[in-house]
């Protein structure tokens, strides 16, 4: 997938989906950057949690790769999209290749569980047919088939976790953002959202995790960068959640 006039861009090898080079980002002028010349690269089927303390620069790079900024200085590619370069009338079809969960669920109160997993379907034209089969096939993986017609307040903080997920997930996009995904849950129920994803990163998807859940990230044992005023401090393959002090 291409966006915008082809112009001379830098060659991405075909297994990185994520490649963030020597990324600054600057808020303003007086102020010390939220990133501070960043590189990170992430293939394909890859699971990688991001650590930090507060202020390290974790929502920033989330924000980036939302291209909800730009960063001040560097490059981004996201599944070979050169993201400056895209024009503000594409970023919507560009989000439409990510899957996103937020910590609050962000769900549609209104609306059932069905509605809320349909609503990523309708907004990119899937035909009436076509929900109709994946909005149930989705709700099976994450553990609602008997709670379609329920609506967000009927469930539990778990429940309402896993709707988020299927709706992140019913297009089925190559990459998976989760920004504290376990943030609002309790210990069991974060486990069980954990498993999911670990479930669905087997099945290809690309996830990045944001998070400051210390046990799981020393239990599960994965890719983990891990972030400190702006700047990574540690990249460990199998790694854990180590304090900078």
């Amino acid at each position: 997938m291409a966006f915008g006039r082809k112009k001379k861009t830098r060659s991405i090898p075909q297994n990185e989906i994520i490649t963030i080079d020597n990324v600054t980002m600057t808020y303003n002028n007086a102020g010390s950057p939220a990133l501070n010349g960043v590189s990170l690269k992430v293939k394909r089927g890859e699971f990688v949690f991001i650590v930090g303390d507060s202020g390290s620069g974790k929502s920033t790079l989330i924000k980036l790769l939302l291209r909800e900024l730009t960063p001040t200085s560097g490059e981004i590619y996201v599944n070979g999209i050169n993201l400056q370069k895209l024009r503000h009338r594409q970023v919507p079809k560009y989000r439409r290749n990510l899957g996103v969960v937020f910590q609050d669920f962000r769900l549609l109160k209104d609306r059932n569980v069905y509605e809320n997993v349909a609503f990523a379907q309708r907004i990119v034209q899937t035909p009436n047919r076509l929900i109709k089969r994946n909005v149930p096939a989705i709700l099976s993986i994450v553990g609602l088939a008997g709670k379609y017609k329920a609506k967000p307040k009927q469930l539990s903080g778990g429940e309402q976790q896993r709707v988020a997920l299927a709706r992140a997930l019913i297009n089925k996009p190559p990459i998976l953002l989760c920004d504290e995904p376990t943030g609002n849950l309790d210990p069991k129920n974060s486990w069980e959202i954990m498993k999911l994803l670990e479930q669905i990163n087997k099945r290809g998807t690309t996830i990045l995790i944001v998070t400051h859940n210390r046990e799981i990230v020393n239990e599960m044992q994965k890719r983990v960068v891990t972030m400190k005023k702006g700047v990574i401090v540690s990249d460990e393959e199998q790694g854990g959640y180590i304090d900078e002090n």
